[in-house]
């Protein structure tokens, strides 16, 4: 560890934040991008929750946001997926953090989207848009989730094909995983859509639920609040109308204190 030169005064970490190191970044598109920094170890989080993540501003106030924590719950680093906004305030510079780059972690994860908002079912459905992606990416890899379900179903609905990031997770890596693919089995699906460009499933989340194609294309019959529970991630117009889908059909919010059919993410807003 000799000879090294530090090029800006280190942060120090504070009540509210841990300082972490960006280990790697992964730009997909020109407008989303994925990183990982390391995670203390007094961190301690449940897959689904989010965390506040930023940067200092010079004047040495943090600019922080909600992100979802992409990586699992028993991972040694923290992962998280980002849009980047060209005029927003945080990811206007975030976008361009590099590896060995310091990033503020807050050190309250919290959030709804955790299995203990639901009560048992047999299936579970993850149904994301865009970077609403982060926590199935989290809860797809954690083992409780194929303890608790049978089956476990993530949706990814996205404008261009392009935008289909980690789509090789899924249909690929984790099926080769030496660990997840035995706690897995044939347990997962994934049900990648696309709004705006031919793809093999055309169209939005709410209209393929509401004309019954996803559970075609899947094989399970449609949403019954008796075996199946649902977690929501994703812009608030889709999750407003995702929500009132369930309602539709007899579904109960649930929350940790008060477990029910169904739970979402109402935190965030990208900047």
């Amino acid at each position: 560890m000799n000879d090294v030169t530090v090029a800006a005064p280190a942060l120090k970490a504070s009540g509210a934040f841990y300082v972490e190191t960006v280990t790697w970044v992964r730009h997909w598109t020109e407008s989303l991008f994925s990183f990982r920094t390391t995670r203390d170890p007094g961190l301690r989080f449940s897959s689904g929750q989010f965390v506040m993540v930023g940067l200092m501003k010079e004047d040495g106030k943090p600019l922080v946001r909600a992100y979802s924590i992409a990586s699992p719950a028993w991972h040694e680093e923290l992962e998280f997926y980002s849009i980047k906004v060209p005029d927003g305030p945080l990811t206007s510079r975030l976008q361009n953090i590099k590896v060995g780059d310091q990033v503020l972690i807050g050190r309250k994860p919290t959030g709804t989207l955790v299995l203990d908002g639901l009560k048992p079912g047999k299936r579970l459905y993850m149904l994301g848009t865009g970077t609403g992606l982060a926590p199935w990416l989290s809860l797809a890899r954690d083992p409780e989730v194929y303890e608790r379900f049978d089956e476990v179903i993530v949706t990814h609905t996205v404008r261009e094909v392009k935008d289909l990031n980690y789509r090789e997770l899924f249909e690929e890596e984790l099926a080769q995983d030496e660990i997840l693919s035995e706690v897995i089995g044939g347990k997962l699906k994934y049900y990648p859509t696309v709004t705006r460009e031919d793809f093999r499933t055309r169209g939005r989340i709410t209209d393929l639920i509401e004309s019954g194609q996803m559970f075609r294309d899947l094989g399970t019959p449609p949403f019954d609040p008796a075996m199946d529970r649902v977690m929501l991630c994703g812009g608030p117009s889709v999750l407003a109308d995702l929500k009132q889908q369930l309602l539709d059909r007899g579904y109960v919010e649930g929350s940790i204190a008060s477990p029910g059919d169904f739970v979402l993410e109402k935190a965030f807003v990208e900047t």
